[in-house]
């Protein structure tokens, strides 16, 4: 006689957790497809936004920093807001996806099936 607790897990039980975190992961990364993050530089007159995703969205640069005999700086400050954006929206994809992935690795060995890496 199995003991209650003991034994084989429900595989039913353990099916629909799986789907319900896919479900959840779809959601999360529809939020993240939507979502608009920015990255600023050079104390706020270079900024830009990039979506979930890391797609350039836009590019703000105030005129006092545009400088015809130094273009340098204003590539400098690009790079710099660019790069501040993506590493905001990248803390944004972790936040967002960490738990479900931290559940899915739990139960689930490939995680390619989810888009994330297995």
């Amino acid at each position: 006689m199995v003991q209650p607790g003991g034994g084989m897990p429900d595989m039913q039980q353990i099916l629909q957790q799986a789907q319900k975190m896919q479900e959840q992961l779809v959601t999360a990364q529809q939020e993240l497809a939507n979502a608009e993050v920015t990255g600023t530089s050079g104390g706020g007159l270079v900024t830009a936004t990039v979506s979930g995703g890391l797609e350039l969205k836009a590019l703000s640069i105030d005129p006092k920093v545009v400088d015809p005999e130094d273009t340098e700086t204003l590539s400098d400050l690009v790079v710099a807001a660019v790069r501040d954006a993506m590493n905001n929206a990248q803390q944004l994809t972790e936040e967002k996806l960490g738990p479900l992935a931290g559940g899915l690795a739990g139960g689930m060995p490939d995680l390619g099936g989810f888009g994330l890496p297995g």
